[in-house]
Protein backbone atom coordinates (compact mmCIF):
# COMPACT_ATOMS: atom_id res chain seq x y z
CA UNK A 1 0.00 0.00 0.00
CA UNK A 2 1.33 3.37 -1.03
CA UNK A 3 0.38 7.06 0.38
CA UNK A 4 0.96 10.29 -0.83
CA UNK A 5 0.72 13.50 0.65
CA UNK A 6 0.84 16.44 -1.44
CA UNK A 7 1.99 19.98 -0.86
CA UNK A 8 2.17 20.29 2.50
CA UNK A 9 4.30 22.49 5.51
CA UNK A 10 6.41 20.18 7.11
CA UNK A 11 7.17 21.14 11.02
CA UNK A 12 8.78 18.49 13.50
CA UNK A 13 11.07 17.20 10.48
CA UNK A 14 14.48 16.31 11.55
CA UNK A 15 15.52 19.03 9.36
CA UNK A 16 13.90 22.60 7.74
CA UNK A 17 12.27 21.77 4.68
CA UNK A 18 11.54 25.03 2.25
CA UNK A 19 8.06 25.40 1.37
CA UNK A 20 5.51 22.92 0.46
CA UNK A 21 6.65 19.39 -0.18
CA UNK A 22 4.92 16.04 -0.62
CA UNK A 23 5.44 12.63 1.27
CA UNK A 24 5.64 9.31 -0.05
CA UNK A 25 4.51 6.58 2.26
CA UNK A 26 5.25 2.84 1.36
CA UNK A 27 3.09 0.87 3.98
CA UNK A 28 3.97 1.72 7.42
CA UNK A 29 7.17 3.76 6.57
CA UNK A 30 8.00 7.20 5.46
CA UNK A 31 10.10 6.63 2.04
CA UNK A 32 10.58 10.07 0.47
CA UNK A 33 10.36 13.55 1.12
CA UNK A 34 10.36 16.21 -1.65
CA UNK A 35 8.17 17.32 -4.52
CA UNK A 36 6.71 14.80 -6.68
CA UNK A 37 4.10 16.12 -9.31
CA UNK A 38 4.34 12.82 -11.62
CA UNK A 39 4.27 10.17 -8.48
CA UNK A 40 1.21 8.43 -7.96
CA UNK A 41 -0.40 6.44 -5.25
CA UNK A 42 -3.18 4.08 -3.80
CA UNK A 43 -3.98 6.69 -1.84
CA UNK A 44 -3.80 10.42 -2.90
CA UNK A 45 -4.42 13.61 0.09
CA UNK A 46 -4.03 16.62 -0.74
CA UNK A 47 -2.59 19.41 2.38
CA UNK A 48 -3.61 22.21 0.36
CA UNK A 49 -0.37 24.04 2.22
CA UNK A 50 -1.56 23.27 5.72
CA UNK A 51 0.89 21.82 8.28
CA UNK A 52 2.10 18.33 8.04
CA UNK A 53 4.10 17.04 11.72
CA UNK A 54 4.53 13.85 13.37
CA UNK A 55 1.26 12.34 14.76
CA UNK A 56 0.77 13.45 18.39
CA UNK A 57 1.71 11.76 21.40
CA UNK A 58 -0.53 11.61 24.73
CA UNK A 59 0.98 10.43 27.53
CA UNK A 60 -1.53 10.28 29.97
CA UNK A 61 -4.14 8.23 28.74
CA UNK A 62 -6.97 6.15 30.21
CA UNK A 63 -8.68 3.62 27.58
CA UNK A 64 -7.36 1.04 28.68
CA UNK A 65 -8.86 2.06 32.81
CA UNK A 66 -12.31 2.35 31.11
CA UNK A 67 -11.47 -0.54 28.68
CA UNK A 68 -12.55 1.62 25.49
CA UNK A 69 -9.38 -0.46 23.96
CA UNK A 70 -11.67 -3.23 23.80
CA UNK A 71 -15.08 -1.53 23.51
CA UNK A 72 -13.99 1.21 20.56
CA UNK A 73 -11.13 0.40 18.93
CA UNK A 74 -11.32 2.96 16.75
CA UNK A 75 -10.12 5.34 19.59
CA UNK A 76 -11.75 8.39 17.17
CA UNK A 77 -11.52 10.93 20.42
CA UNK A 78 -8.16 10.80 19.50
CA UNK A 79 -7.73 10.30 16.08
CA UNK A 80 -9.73 13.97 15.64
CA UNK A 81 -7.12 15.42 17.82
CA UNK A 82 -4.63 14.38 15.25
CA UNK A 83 -3.10 11.58 18.06
CA UNK A 84 -1.49 8.57 16.50
CA UNK A 85 -0.27 7.21 19.85
CA UNK A 86 -1.36 7.03 23.55
CA UNK A 87 0.32 5.43 26.52
CA UNK A 88 -1.35 3.77 29.47
CA UNK A 89 -1.12 1.80 32.60
CA UNK A 90 -0.78 5.35 34.41
CA UNK A 91 -1.40 6.22 38.21
CA UNK A 92 -0.61 2.78 39.35
CA UNK A 93 -3.20 1.21 37.77
CA UNK A 94 -1.96 -1.32 34.43
CA UNK A 95 -4.24 -4.26 32.69
CA UNK A 96 -1.31 -6.56 32.94
CA UNK A 97 0.77 -8.10 34.47
CA UNK A 98 -1.56 -9.22 36.71
CA UNK A 99 -1.04 -12.52 38.75
CA UNK A 100 -4.81 -13.65 38.98
CA UNK A 101 -6.96 -12.73 36.19
CA UNK A 102 -8.46 -10.50 37.83
CA UNK A 103 -8.29 -6.16 37.49
CA UNK A 104 -9.25 -4.83 40.12
CA UNK A 105 -7.13 -1.89 40.37
CA UNK A 106 -9.33 -0.73 37.65
CA UNK A 107 -12.49 -0.71 39.70
CA UNK A 108 -12.33 3.05 40.40
CA UNK A 109 -12.91 4.26 36.94
CA UNK A 110 -15.30 1.30 35.40
CA UNK A 111 -16.55 -2.21 35.83
CA UNK A 112 -13.66 -4.91 35.15
CA UNK A 113 -15.56 -7.57 34.74
CA UNK A 114 -17.12 -6.51 31.24
CA UNK A 115 -13.82 -8.15 29.52
CA UNK A 116 -13.31 -11.61 29.43
CA UNK A 117 -9.51 -10.95 30.87
CA UNK A 118 -7.40 -14.10 28.98
CA UNK A 119 -4.09 -13.27 29.92
CA UNK A 120 -1.63 -12.79 33.13
CA UNK A 121 2.19 -11.32 31.76
CA UNK A 122 2.46 -8.12 29.60
CA UNK A 123 3.97 -10.00 26.68
CA UNK A 124 0.15 -11.95 26.92
CA UNK A 125 -1.35 -8.97 26.92
CA UNK A 126 0.28 -7.23 24.16
CA UNK A 127 -0.39 -10.57 22.13
CA UNK A 128 -3.88 -10.18 22.81
CA UNK A 129 -4.06 -6.54 21.62
CA UNK A 130 -2.04 -7.88 18.58
CA UNK A 131 -5.17 -9.98 17.54
CA UNK A 132 -7.52 -7.22 18.89
CA UNK A 133 -6.08 -3.96 16.74
CA UNK A 134 -6.57 -0.48 17.16
CA UNK A 135 -6.56 2.65 15.14
CA UNK A 136 -3.94 4.09 17.25
CA UNK A 137 -0.86 3.14 18.96
CA UNK A 138 -0.81 1.71 22.42
CA UNK A 139 1.93 1.56 25.30
CA UNK A 140 1.76 0.52 28.68
CA UNK A 141 3.08 1.04 31.84
CA UNK A 142 3.55 -1.68 34.58
CA UNK A 143 1.11 -0.62 37.58
CA UNK A 144 2.82 -0.33 41.07
CA UNK A 145 -0.92 -1.17 42.82
CA UNK A 146 -1.96 -3.47 40.24
CA UNK A 147 1.27 -5.55 41.23
CA UNK A 148 1.19 -4.42 44.95
CA UNK A 149 -2.15 -5.85 45.28
CA UNK A 150 -1.66 -8.98 43.75
CA UNK A 151 0.88 -9.32 46.29
CA UNK A 152 -0.40 -7.93 49.29
CA UNK A 153 -4.15 -8.14 48.43
CA UNK A 154 -6.12 -5.79 50.39
CA UNK A 155 -4.63 -4.87 53.64
CA UNK A 156 -2.90 -1.67 53.61
CA UNK A 157 0.28 -2.72 54.97
CA UNK A 158 3.95 -2.56 53.96
CA UNK A 159 5.32 -5.12 51.88
CA UNK A 160 7.24 -7.95 53.17
CA UNK A 161 11.01 -9.20 52.25
CA UNK A 162 9.56 -11.97 50.13
CA UNK A 163 6.84 -10.16 48.49
CA UNK A 164 8.84 -7.27 47.32
CA UNK A 165 11.27 -9.91 45.58
CA UNK A 166 8.73 -11.36 43.93
CA UNK A 167 8.00 -7.66 42.98
CA UNK A 168 11.18 -7.56 41.57
CA UNK A 169 10.86 -10.03 39.28
CA UNK A 170 7.49 -9.31 38.07
CA UNK A 171 8.23 -5.79 37.55
CA UNK A 172 11.67 -6.87 35.56
CA UNK A 173 9.93 -9.63 33.28
CA UNK A 174 7.03 -6.86 32.58
CA UNK A 175 9.88 -4.37 31.40
CA UNK A 176 11.43 -7.14 29.07
CA UNK A 177 8.24 -7.77 27.67
CA UNK A 178 7.73 -4.33 26.41
CA UNK A 179 6.58 -2.12 29.64
CA UNK A 180 7.68 0.99 29.05
CA UNK A 181 8.18 1.46 32.74
CA UNK A 182 6.22 1.74 35.97
CA UNK A 183 3.58 4.05 37.09
CA UNK A 184 2.79 4.54 41.13
CA UNK A 185 -0.97 5.87 42.09
CA UNK A 186 0.02 7.61 45.20
CA UNK A 187 -2.67 9.23 46.61
CA UNK A 188 -4.84 6.25 45.72
CA UNK A 189 -5.85 4.09 48.83
CA UNK A 190 -3.79 1.28 48.15
CA UNK A 191 -0.66 2.99 47.70
CA UNK A 192 -0.92 6.20 50.12
CA UNK A 193 1.51 4.72 52.53
CA UNK A 194 3.82 3.28 49.89
CA UNK A 195 7.63 3.77 51.90
CA UNK A 196 10.05 5.58 50.08
CA UNK A 197 12.88 2.55 50.14
CA UNK A 198 10.22 0.84 48.25
CA UNK A 199 10.11 3.37 45.76
CA UNK A 200 13.36 3.45 45.42
CA UNK A 201 14.38 0.35 45.14
CA UNK A 202 11.79 -0.53 42.39
CA UNK A 203 12.26 2.98 40.37
CA UNK A 204 16.22 1.67 40.37
CA UNK A 205 14.91 -1.31 38.48
CA UNK A 206 12.87 0.70 35.98
CA UNK A 207 16.25 3.24 35.73
CA UNK A 208 18.22 -0.09 34.65
CA UNK A 209 15.65 -0.76 31.90
CA UNK A 210 15.52 2.82 30.86
CA UNK A 211 12.25 3.04 31.70
CA UNK A 212 9.92 6.01 32.76
CA UNK A 213 8.69 6.40 36.20
CA UNK A 214 5.30 7.92 36.15
CA UNK A 215 3.86 8.93 39.36
CA UNK A 216 0.36 10.44 40.40
CA UNK A 217 1.52 12.46 43.28
CA UNK A 218 1.16 11.62 46.82
CA UNK A 219 -0.82 15.09 47.30
CA UNK A 220 -1.76 17.60 44.50
CA UNK A 221 -3.04 20.34 47.15
CA UNK A 222 -1.38 21.56 50.29
CA UNK A 223 1.44 19.28 50.56
CA UNK A 224 2.25 19.16 46.65
CA UNK A 225 5.70 20.67 47.52
CA UNK A 226 6.91 17.70 50.01
CA UNK A 227 5.12 15.58 47.06
CA UNK A 228 7.09 16.88 44.26
CA UNK A 229 10.28 16.97 46.30
CA UNK A 230 10.28 13.23 47.12
CA UNK A 231 9.50 12.64 43.27
CA UNK A 232 12.84 14.65 42.76
CA UNK A 233 14.67 13.02 44.60
CA UNK A 234 14.10 9.76 43.26
CA UNK A 235 14.59 11.40 40.09
CA UNK A 236 18.09 12.11 41.12
CA UNK A 237 18.99 9.37 43.05
CA UNK A 238 17.91 6.78 40.77
CA UNK A 239 19.04 8.55 37.82
CA UNK A 240 15.47 7.29 36.27
CA UNK A 241 13.40 8.83 33.57
CA UNK A 242 10.44 10.64 35.77
CA UNK A 243 6.54 11.98 34.66
CA UNK A 244 4.69 13.99 37.50
CA UNK A 245 1.17 12.77 35.96
CA UNK A 246 -1.39 15.46 35.61
CA UNK A 247 0.88 17.91 37.18
CA UNK A 248 -2.60 20.50 37.70
CA UNK A 249 -3.11 23.34 39.96
CA UNK A 250 -5.76 23.03 42.23
CA UNK A 251 -7.82 25.93 43.03
CA UNK A 252 -7.26 26.51 46.94
CA UNK A 253 -3.86 25.75 46.48
CA UNK A 254 -2.21 28.18 43.86
CA UNK A 255 0.65 29.12 46.16
CA UNK A 256 1.98 25.95 46.70
CA UNK A 257 1.23 24.64 43.44
CA UNK A 258 3.66 28.02 42.17
CA UNK A 259 6.54 26.74 44.38
CA UNK A 260 6.12 23.48 43.29
CA UNK A 261 6.12 24.24 39.86
CA UNK A 262 9.31 26.77 40.53
CA UNK A 263 11.11 23.16 42.06
CA UNK A 264 10.83 21.79 38.81
CA UNK A 265 11.75 24.30 36.24
CA UNK A 266 14.77 25.05 38.56
CA UNK A 267 16.30 21.81 38.51
CA UNK A 268 19.42 21.56 36.41
CA UNK A 269 19.23 20.00 32.56
CA UNK A 270 20.48 16.84 33.37
CA UNK A 271 17.84 15.60 35.66
CA UNK A 272 15.09 14.05 33.31
CA UNK A 273 11.98 14.83 35.00
CA UNK A 274 8.51 16.31 33.06
CA UNK A 275 5.51 17.10 34.02
CA UNK A 276 2.01 16.35 31.60
CA UNK A 277 -1.02 18.93 31.95
CA UNK A 278 -4.17 20.02 30.06
CA UNK A 279 -5.81 22.95 28.70
CA UNK A 280 -8.94 22.29 31.00
CA UNK A 281 -10.41 23.82 34.59
CA UNK A 282 -11.98 20.26 35.09
CA UNK A 283 -10.26 17.13 36.96
CA UNK A 284 -11.68 13.53 35.92
CA UNK A 285 -11.92 11.54 39.22
CA UNK A 286 -13.18 8.68 40.92
CA UNK A 287 -15.76 9.46 43.00
CA UNK A 288 -14.65 7.54 45.95
CA UNK A 289 -11.83 10.44 46.33
CA UNK A 290 -14.52 12.73 47.50
CA UNK A 291 -14.43 10.79 51.09
CA UNK A 292 -12.31 11.85 53.85
CA UNK A 293 -8.96 10.91 53.51
CA UNK A 294 -9.28 8.62 56.28
CA UNK A 295 -12.13 6.76 54.95
CA UNK A 296 -10.44 5.93 51.91
CA UNK A 297 -9.68 2.51 52.93
CA UNK A 298 -9.66 -0.76 52.28
CA UNK A 299 -10.98 -1.94 48.48
CA UNK A 300 -14.56 -0.28 47.31
CA UNK A 301 -16.49 -2.74 49.44
CA UNK A 302 -15.28 -1.42 52.72
CA UNK A 303 -16.04 2.17 51.57
CA UNK A 304 -19.28 1.70 50.50
CA UNK A 305 -19.72 -0.35 53.93
CA UNK A 306 -18.04 2.24 56.02
CA UNK A 307 -20.84 4.56 54.04
CA UNK A 308 -23.54 2.76 55.90
CA UNK A 309 -22.54 2.35 59.28
CA UNK A 310 -24.59 4.62 60.88
CA UNK A 311 -21.40 5.88 63.39
CA UNK A 312 -18.80 6.32 61.01
CA UNK A 313 -21.12 8.25 58.22
CA UNK A 314 -21.72 10.65 60.81
CA UNK A 315 -18.22 11.65 61.08
CA UNK A 316 -17.56 10.95 57.20
CA UNK A 317 -20.20 13.76 57.08
CA UNK A 318 -18.49 16.00 59.26
CA UNK A 319 -15.17 15.37 58.00
CA UNK A 320 -16.47 15.65 54.32
CA UNK A 321 -14.91 19.13 52.28
CA UNK A 322 -16.83 21.69 50.86
CA UNK A 323 -17.78 21.28 46.97
CA UNK A 324 -19.47 23.73 44.73
CA UNK A 325 -22.32 21.56 43.56
CA UNK A 326 -23.27 23.29 39.67
CA UNK A 327 -19.15 22.21 39.19
CA UNK A 328 -19.87 18.11 39.77
CA UNK A 329 -20.92 16.48 37.31
CA UNK A 330 -21.37 12.71 37.15
CA UNK A 331 -19.49 11.70 34.21
CA UNK A 332 -19.48 7.67 34.18
CA UNK A 333 -22.07 5.77 36.58
CA UNK A 334 -21.82 1.74 35.61
CA UNK A 335 -25.23 0.15 36.00
CA UNK A 336 -26.66 3.70 36.79
CA UNK A 337 -26.61 5.53 33.46
CA UNK A 338 -29.58 7.88 34.50
CA UNK A 339 -27.23 9.92 36.53
CA UNK A 340 -24.68 10.85 33.90
CA UNK A 341 -24.45 14.23 33.18
CA UNK A 342 -25.89 15.32 36.49
CA UNK A 343 -24.81 17.82 39.01
CA UNK A 344 -24.44 17.64 42.82
CA UNK A 345 -27.37 19.91 42.76
CA UNK A 346 -29.37 17.88 40.63
CA UNK A 347 -28.82 14.89 42.82
CA UNK A 348 -29.76 16.65 45.51
CA UNK A 349 -33.27 17.82 44.29
CA UNK A 350 -33.34 14.67 43.14
CA UNK A 351 -33.02 12.89 46.44
CA UNK A 352 -35.32 15.94 48.42
CA UNK A 353 -32.17 16.81 50.25
CA UNK A 354 -31.43 19.74 52.07
CA UNK A 355 -27.35 18.94 52.06
CA UNK A 356 -24.72 18.64 48.98
CA UNK A 357 -23.58 16.00 51.50
CA UNK A 358 -25.94 14.02 52.05
CA UNK A 359 -26.32 13.68 48.34
CA UNK A 360 -23.27 12.82 47.81
CA UNK A 361 -22.97 10.25 49.99
CA UNK A 362 -26.61 8.84 48.78
CA UNK A 363 -24.87 9.00 45.27
CA UNK A 364 -21.74 7.51 46.67
CA UNK A 365 -24.57 4.12 47.32
CA UNK A 366 -26.07 4.12 44.53
CA UNK A 367 -23.65 4.31 42.84
CA UNK A 368 -21.52 1.44 44.48
CA UNK A 369 -18.29 3.78 44.83
CA UNK A 370 -17.96 3.10 41.18
CA UNK A 371 -18.14 5.60 38.56
CA UNK A 372 -16.74 9.08 37.93
CA UNK A 373 -16.89 12.77 38.78
CA UNK A 374 -16.09 15.76 36.28
CA UNK A 375 -15.32 19.22 39.14
CA UNK A 376 -14.30 22.50 38.18
CA UNK A 377 -10.97 22.84 40.08
CA UNK A 378 -8.33 23.99 38.23
CA UNK A 379 -7.09 27.39 38.34
CA UNK A 380 -6.74 28.00 34.34
CA UNK A 381 -4.01 30.60 34.69
CA UNK A 382 -1.64 28.64 36.55
CA UNK A 383 -2.58 25.72 33.80
CA UNK A 384 -1.42 28.27 31.02
CA UNK A 385 1.95 28.81 32.93
CA UNK A 386 2.56 24.78 33.34
CA UNK A 387 1.59 24.35 29.76
CA UNK A 388 4.18 26.52 28.50
CA UNK A 389 7.14 24.84 31.02
CA UNK A 390 9.54 23.68 28.83
CA UNK A 391 9.39 20.17 31.67
CA UNK A 392 5.54 19.94 30.60
CA UNK A 393 4.07 17.47 28.12
CA UNK A 394 0.29 17.94 26.68
CA UNK A 395 -1.56 14.88 27.99
CA UNK A 396 -5.07 14.08 27.75
CA UNK A 397 -5.71 12.30 31.14
CA UNK A 398 -8.81 10.82 29.61
CA UNK A 399 -10.22 7.60 27.56
CA UNK A 400 -11.81 7.77 23.83
CA UNK A 401 -15.60 6.62 24.26
CA UNK A 402 -16.99 5.41 21.12
CA UNK A 403 -19.62 7.07 18.64
CA UNK A 404 -21.50 4.31 18.88
CA UNK A 405 -21.56 3.95 23.04
CA UNK A 406 -23.04 1.09 24.69
CA UNK A 407 -23.15 2.82 27.90
CA UNK A 408 -23.83 6.25 28.61
CA UNK A 409 -21.03 8.96 29.65
CA UNK A 410 -19.78 12.42 29.57
CA UNK A 411 -17.49 13.27 27.18
CA UNK A 412 -15.11 16.25 28.77
CA UNK A 413 -13.48 18.55 26.56
CA UNK A 414 -10.00 16.68 27.64
CA UNK A 415 -11.42 13.45 25.91
CA UNK A 416 -12.31 15.78 22.35
CA UNK A 417 -10.17 18.41 22.33
CA UNK A 418 -7.18 18.34 24.41
CA UNK A 419 -4.63 18.69 21.51
CA UNK A 420 -6.95 20.82 19.81
CA UNK A 421 -7.07 23.64 22.21
CA UNK A 422 -3.55 23.46 23.02
CA UNK A 423 -2.91 24.16 19.16
CA UNK A 424 -5.56 26.98 19.63
CA UNK A 425 -3.39 28.38 22.64
CA UNK A 426 0.06 28.55 20.64
CA UNK A 427 -1.58 30.36 17.64
CA UNK A 428 -3.43 32.50 19.83
CA UNK A 429 -2.03 33.37 23.11
CA UNK A 430 1.67 33.54 22.14
CA UNK A 431 2.20 31.03 24.60
CA UNK A 432 5.03 29.52 23.44
CA UNK A 433 7.16 29.32 19.72
CA UNK A 434 5.31 27.28 17.75
CA UNK A 435 8.32 24.87 16.57
CA UNK A 436 8.67 23.99 20.45
CA UNK A 437 4.83 23.41 20.67
CA UNK A 438 5.11 20.43 18.07
CA UNK A 439 8.22 19.29 19.87
CA UNK A 440 6.58 19.28 23.33
CA UNK A 441 4.08 16.85 21.76
CA UNK A 442 6.02 14.65 19.37
CA UNK A 443 9.54 14.43 19.49
CA UNK A 444 9.98 15.13 23.05
CA UNK A 445 7.52 12.59 24.42
CA UNK A 446 9.08 9.83 22.00
CA UNK A 447 12.69 10.34 23.18
CA UNK A 448 11.33 9.88 26.65
CA UNK A 449 9.53 6.93 26.16
CA UNK A 450 12.30 5.39 23.48
CA UNK A 451 9.09 5.23 20.34
CA UNK A 452 11.62 4.11 17.68
CA UNK A 453 11.31 5.81 14.40
CA UNK A 454 8.48 8.26 15.65
CA UNK A 455 7.68 11.29 16.94
CA UNK A 456 9.96 13.13 13.83
CA UNK A 457 9.11 13.54 10.17
CA UNK A 458 11.78 12.27 8.74
CA UNK A 459 12.70 8.98 6.01
CA UNK A 460 13.07 6.23 7.51
CA UNK A 461 10.38 6.71 10.38
CA UNK A 462 7.30 5.29 10.76
CA UNK A 463 3.99 7.45 9.25
CA UNK A 464 2.29 8.49 12.23
CA UNK A 465 1.36 11.67 10.70
CA UNK A 466 -0.93 14.70 10.86
CA UNK A 467 -2.19 17.29 9.02
CA UNK A 468 -4.02 20.51 10.57
CA UNK A 469 -4.39 24.06 10.29
CA UNK A 470 -5.08 26.42 13.19
CA UNK A 471 -6.44 23.79 15.89
CA UNK A 472 -8.27 22.00 12.66
CA UNK A 473 -6.94 18.49 12.00
CA UNK A 474 -7.51 17.74 8.21
CA UNK A 475 -6.50 14.30 8.72
CA UNK A 476 -4.69 11.64 10.81
CA UNK A 477 -2.20 8.83 9.30
CA UNK A 478 -1.27 5.98 11.55
CA UNK A 479 1.58 3.72 10.37
CA UNK A 480 0.97 4.80 6.50
CA UNK A 481 -2.85 4.32 6.61
CA UNK A 482 -5.10 7.19 6.73
CA UNK A 483 -7.58 6.55 9.86
CA UNK A 484 -9.37 9.75 9.70
CA UNK A 485 -10.12 12.13 6.67
CA UNK A 486 -12.13 15.42 7.46
CA UNK A 487 -13.40 14.55 11.30
CA UNK A 488 -14.87 10.90 9.71
CA UNK A 489 -13.28 7.81 10.63
CA UNK A 490 -12.18 5.44 7.90
CA UNK A 491 -13.16 2.05 9.24
CA UNK A 492 -9.30 1.34 9.37
CA UNK A 493 -7.14 0.34 12.34
CA UNK A 494 -4.03 0.20 11.81
CA UNK A 495 -2.74 1.04 15.22
CA UNK A 496 0.06 -1.24 16.78
CA UNK A 497 0.74 -2.37 20.38
CA UNK A 498 3.78 -1.02 21.37
CA UNK A 499 6.37 -2.40 23.18
CA UNK A 500 10.03 -1.18 24.76
CA UNK A 501 12.91 -2.01 23.52
CA UNK A 502 15.85 -0.62 26.07
CA UNK A 503 18.74 0.10 24.08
Amino acid sequence: MTLLIRNVQIVGGDKEFAGPMDVFVNNDTISAIGKFPNKKADTVLDGQGAYLSPGFIDVNTDSDHYLTLFDYPSQEDFLKQGVTTIMGGVCGSSLAPIAYGTLESIQKWGDPGRVNVNWHTVDEFLRVLDKKPLAVNFGTLAGHSTIRRALVGEPLRDITKNEINVFARTLEESLKEGAFGMSTGLSYVHARNTPYLELSFLTDIVARFRGVYATHLRDNTMEIVPAVEETIRIAKERKVKTLISHFMPIVGAEKNYEDALALVNGLPADVDLRFDVYPSASSLVPIYTFLPLWAQNGGVGVMLANTKDAWLLARIKKDMSPLAEDDFVIATAPGNDFLVGRSLRDIKQMYGLRDGRDALLKLMATMGMKGSVLYKNINSVLALKALASPRSFVASNAPSFGRDAKRKQLKSERTTSTFTKFLSLVEHENLMPFGDAIAKITREPAKMFDLKRRGVVKEGNYADLVCFKGDEVRFTVVNGVAAEIGGEFQEKLPGKALRHKAA
